[in-house]
């Protein structure tokens, strides 16, 4: 299906939360919008996030009571992106993310609210909060997409139950109490049967949460402006009237046919995750080539931004946003990427070892700082392997990577290799390749602390970041036990990103820069095709979508108080 007209006042180049972000403001505004996704699916990477949003001193944060400042977030942020570069960028963040907020849920679908306990990644810096700075989404019907639901991505299938069942944060320790206690068993009874009578209409689960439910909202705002989304389509290239970018220039069958924006065109192809070769001119060699994000995001906005001019952003202290993943088999012979985020690294009773056996980082950590210290112990090393070491009692109670919690028979994903089992440490040591007393040793010393809650090694659990990652009915520190109990097991895993940090340079209103600091007329970008405002520091969760949905907010704005008007586009350039 081509696009219904030759012009559109606006064109944005990919569907995920930036780029729907800026579509619906757009449309919103009352300009005419054509999206273009080069998938069958809108919703892009953010569909399989937890949706979080970082915004600090929202006005959510304000109805529950909770306090916060533009000062504080000033504070915190001196600190945990110390960096020169974008400083004007985050002040814009600062100063906008609010006002996006309450646009967003006075103009579309979107509807988010505030976490209100869910510390900043460094709690001990001075401006951090405890909560209320990072909102969710709320939960959303899928049915109220009508057809358009099967054009929503799913969820990441190790992130749902029974198939396609979503849960929200609250309903997890809940279902980890079903038969002791009667309050969680019927709440789970109820989600259950729930799931039962929406999969008698639907391929999944049509309550949706997390990421799914923000790209629903999105994608709900698209459809209820009348938005032209055109699917499966690549765009070969920009057009241009001079230096101005007029449209751009899609395939259609044997011949290019040039759509003309009016305004502008927005990048938002969601980074450059999945190409190798800028992985490699721009990724330590220890960083491997794993990434979480949807394997669509191949650098396309990039390289058609440079066919306009269009400038790098490489003053990012990392080059992308780093987690640790495991690699697992799917049934229809894929390969599986799990993001160990929040459900098992922190928790007590699993610890983290190196290729020598030996402990390298506080697991209770974010994410990227986890990932961090995986690269400072590779020294740049190459699929150097690191690993997650716990008990039996351990995976039952909290699963490992995509091993759900009270998981009978691992039996499969020993024989895939996914998992490995042993009888006693030093046999599982010698399974995995490490020295057998190497491990034993390390064992030896992390259990004799942990059976006090103690961890004189790391100090895991001493913060309220890393206890909130815990489980907090663990006494007396949520985040430490020891190991002891046969079998034991060991998952292998790798670095892999979440999104890359490197982008295209822009300004305040979300223009693309060129090397000279003068904006491309007529060209936009947000989400991760634009240069991270946080230099590819980490401060806390959803520091990528909160700019996404600032800056695609900003830039729809920017399109409908003005952008740029053009006439006859010609054809730009080989892309790069």
């Amino acid at each position: 299906m081509m696009p219904a007209h030759e012009t559109y006042d606006v064109v944005v180049i990919g569907a995920g939360a930036g780029g729907m972000t800026a579509a619906a403001v757009a449309a919103a505004e009352g300009l005419r919008v054509l999206m273009i996704e080069k998938t069958a699916f809108v919703g892009g990477t953010t569909a399989w996030s937890g949706g979080m949003v970082w915004i600090p001193a929202n006005p959510k944060m304000k109805e529950a009571g909770l306090s916060d400042s533009v000062t504080d977030a000033v504070r915190y942020l001196s600190s945990t992106v110390p960096e020169a570069a974008n400083a004007g960028l985050r002040a814009a963040f600062l100063a906008r993310g609010p006002e996006a907020i309450s646009w967003l849920e006075a103009n579309t679908e979107v509807r988010l609210q505030p976490v209100k306990a869910y510390p900043d990644y460094y709690p001990e810096r001075l401006g951090a909060t405890s909560g209320g700075r990072v909102l969710e989404p709320v939960a959303f019907d899928g049915t109220r997409l009508g057809k358009g639901f099967a054009r929503l991505r799913a969820p990441l299938p190790e992130f749902t139950l029974f198939g396609g069942m979503m849960v929200n944060r609250l309903d997890i320790p809940h279902l980890r109490r079903v038969g002791k206690s009667l309050r969680s068993t019927l709440r789970a009874a109820r989600l259950v049967s729930s799931y039962a009578l929406q999969r008698l209409r639907s391929p999944r689960g049509t309550t949706l949460h997390l990421g799914n439910a923000l790209a629903a909202r999105l994608y709900a705002s698209l459809l209820a402006r009348q938005v032209e989304i055109l699917f499966s389509a690549d765009v070969e290239n920009l057009s241009m009237q001079g230096d101005r970018v007029a449209g751009v220039v899609i395939r259609h069958g044997a011949r290019d046919r040039v759509i003309a924006a009016r305004r502008g065109v927005v990048l938002a192809t969601g980074g450059f995750s999945h190409d190798m070769s800028l992985r490699k001119r721009f990724f330590p060699p220890a960083a491997g080539h794993v990434s979480a994000t949807n394997a669509a995001c191949t650098g396309d906005g990039l390289r058609l931004g440079a066919t306009a001019g269009a400038a790098l952003n490489t003053e990012a202290t990392c080059p992308a946003y780093w987690v640790p993943a495991s690699l697992f088999p799917r049934a229809d012979g894929s390969r599986g990427v799990f993001p160990h985020t929040v459900t098992d690294r922190a928790k007590p009773g699993v610890i983290a070892v190196n290729a020598a056996g030996r402990r390298f980082v506080n697991e209770a950590l974010s994410y990227h700082e986890f990932v961090l210290g995986m690269l400072r112990d590779g020294q740049g090393e190459p699929d150097r392997p690191f690993y997650l070491i716990c008990d039996r009692p351990f995976l039952w109670a909290y699963g490992l990577g995509r091993i759900k919690p009270f998981t009978w028979n691992v039996r499969r994903h020993v024989m895939s290799g996914e998992l490995v089992e042993a009888a006693d440490i030093a046999q599982l040591a010698a399974k995995i390749g490490i020295k057998p007393s190497a491990l034993t040793a390390t064992l030896a010393s992390y259990n004799e602390g942990a059976k006090e809650g103690r961890d004189p090694e790391f100090g895991r659990g001493s913060t309220i970041y890393q206890r909130h990652l815990g489980d907090i009915s663990h006494k007396p520190n949520p985040c430490v036990a020891p190991i002891l109990r046969a079998p034991f097991f060991a998952m292998r895993i790798y670095p892999a990103d979440l999104g890359t940090a490197i982008g295209m340079k822009a300004d305040a209103q979300g223009r693309v820069l060129r090397a000279d600091g003068t904006p491309v007329a007529g060209l936009y970008a947000c989400g991760n095709d634009m240069g991270s405002i946080m230099n590819g520091n980490y401060p806390g969760p959803g520091i990528t979508l909160g700019p996404a949905l600032t800056f695609g907010y900003i830039a729809g704005r920017h399109l409908a108080e003005g952008g740029v008007t053009a006439t006859t586009p010609v054809v730009a350039g080989t892309p790069v």
